[in-house]
């Protein structure tokens, strides 16, 4: 397959097509936090304020990722793609004519809808690859397209400055930065995409159908103690969507009746998923279905995977949200400078994710592979824990922070590919859902690791407006302690718990009949 990549005909073309729509979807998602500061200073935000705006912006992702895999699962992967980079230009466009707080945040949250794309294109990618190659195209699919978030680290602070001939934010410096239109317009260039990607994509192979669930209100499940896990595995998504509301009354965007509201809707939202599973898997609850044993799979399977995309990925998002703002409070480095440096972390998705997918297609066994590059993860947080304000002085000294940051970000993101590796090999007609399921669970670390990271500084007794130096430095090294012993925890119960799933590495999926060679 590697010396087939870089072909643009067959499954290639469409791998190339998808990635790209997922690139596209990660530079809208993430094209706030290299003007983080700058968009602080423009509306006189707090501290709390800015990092509220972090969490919105994968709080929604949530339950979009569950019902958009769910909506893939019925609809296929052209539609609902070209469909969500389309509905991208809305909320950018209304981000950037924003004219306060609360309409930043209202702006965000619609934003992080966005961020449910990734979901789509890995049903595509599966339908399109066997088993024995899904985890190289899922990590190139995955990683190529990650890179969307280092290259708005790496252009929008550009792009802002190269706008600013129509106006815009002046900094202290006397730079001006057009922070409104840089954003606008990844919304408008995620929107023509859509169009593109619809005309030129299709869900399958030729001679291959679309494999649908009977009914895709929830997850369809093997066995009855399957469908308690289920249910039970469902409980932190609204749990974490409650978080979301009280920060969002705690920074004063809420008052006590939007608070109510707001946690009204989360136990509506928890009560329309539990319903769509009970609906879903009726007949097996009472009795009246039974799966044979080929037709079986392992719920276990997909909780085990979740809790390792929250490891992984859930810590990416957060440390890319944050990272920016890291790199220029430890070294006192320029935006521009900074957002470079912090880009390192996701450059890596380039080759780390594919590199993940490829050793888990290689070494013969996917389940040691994930528990390994888990591990390998929780060691490497724990070692950034170290980089502070004078641990690492002059040139040389960030270039060893950054070395340590790369070496770390590769284990995160080699076991986001062993993630997806194994996702599509589960039970091939549910994959949207499974996909979404444990894409959404990414999403679950991350407002949680963002939560707590917006947190730490009043935890650690700083003030809760406008924490010392001091403090930041501190509740840094403190949550990068929380991933890398999150990390270790999840890589053991990788290797205690986590199962081969039948046919890793067969020529066409388990409940395939056959797969069209293109």
């Amino acid at each position: 397959m590697l010396s087939d990549l870089w072909s643009l005909q067959g499954r290639y073309r469409t791998l190339h097509l998808t990635w790209f729509a997922f690139f596209l979807t990660f530079v809208v998602w993430f094209n706030l936090a290299p003007l983080a500061t700058t968009i602080k200073a423009d509306f006189g935000l707090s501290v709390p304020q800015i990092r509220t705006l972090a969490i919105c912006n994968v709080a929604l992702t949530v339950p979009a990722r569950i019902l958009i895999g769910m909506l893939l699962d019925k609809f296929g992967p052209r539609i609902t793609y070209s469909t969500l980079l389309v509905f991208a230009a809305i909320p950018c466009l209304m981000f950037s004519a924003a004219q306060d707080f609360s309409q930043l945040v209202v702006a965000r949250l619609l934003l992080s809808i966005v961020g449910a794309g990734f979901v789509i294109g890995i049903r595509m990618v599966a339908e399109w690859f066997p088993p024995k190659e899904i985890g190289l195209a899922e990590g190139v699919y995955g990683g190529w397209g990650n890179f969307g978030s280092a290259f708005s680290a790496l252009t929008m602070v550009i792009v802002a400055g190269w706008l600013s001939f129509s106006g815009g934010f002046e900094l202290p410096t006397g730079e001006i930065l057009n922070w409104r239109g840089a954003i606008a317009l990844t919304g408008v260039i995620s929107a023509v995409y859509g169009f593109i990607y619809y005309a030129n994509i299709t869900d399958t192979p030729p001679g291959k159908a679309y494999q649908k669930p009977a009914k895709s209100a929830g997850l369809e499940v093997t066995s009855l103690r399957d469908f308690w896990g289920l249910l039970g595995m469902n409980v932190p998504f609204a749990v974490i969507l409650a978080v979301l509301v009280w920060r969002l009354q705690k920074v004063k965007f809420l008052d006590a009746t939007g608070y109510t509201i707001g946690m009204v809707l989360v136990l509506i939202w928890f009560a329309f998923q539990t319903w769509g599973i009970v609906r879903t898997n009726r007949d097996l609850i009472l009795g009246n279905k039974t799966y044979s044993k080929e037709d079986r799979y392992e719920f276990k399977q997909v909780a085990i995977l979740e809790l390792t995309y929250i490891v992984n990925f859930g810590s990416e998002l957060a440390v890319v949200s944050m990272l920016p703002a890291f790199f220029e409070s430890t070294f006192d480095l320029p935006k521009a400078t900074a957002g470079i440096l912090a880009s390192c972390y996701a450059f890596v998705n380039l080759v780390a994710r594919p590199g993940g997918g490829l050793i888990s297609d290689r070494m013969g066994s996917r389940k040691n592979t994930m528990g390994f590059l888990t591990v390998g993860l929780g060691f490497g947080y724990l070692v950034m824990s170290m980089i502070k304000p004078g641990a690492f002085t002059g040139t040389a000294g960030i270039a060893i922070a950054v070395l340590l940051t790369m070496a770390c970000s590769f284990f995160v993101q080699a076991g986001e590919g062993a993630t997806f590796a194994m996702v599509p090999l589960v039970k091939k007609r549910v994959t949207g859902q499974i996909a979404g399921m444990v894409g959404a669970y990414g999403n679950v670390g991350a407002v949680a690791y963002l939560t707590i990271f917006s947190l730490l500084p009043v935890w650690m007794g700083g003030d809760s407006a406008e924490p010392s130096a001091e403090i930041v430095a501190a509740s840094n090294s403190a949550f990068f302690q929380i991933l890398g012993i999150a990390g270790l925890v999840v890589g053991l119960l990788c290797y205690f718990f986590l199962r081969e799933p039948k046919g890793s590495f067969a020529d066409e999926h388990a409940d395939e009949v056959s797969l069209a060679r293109v």
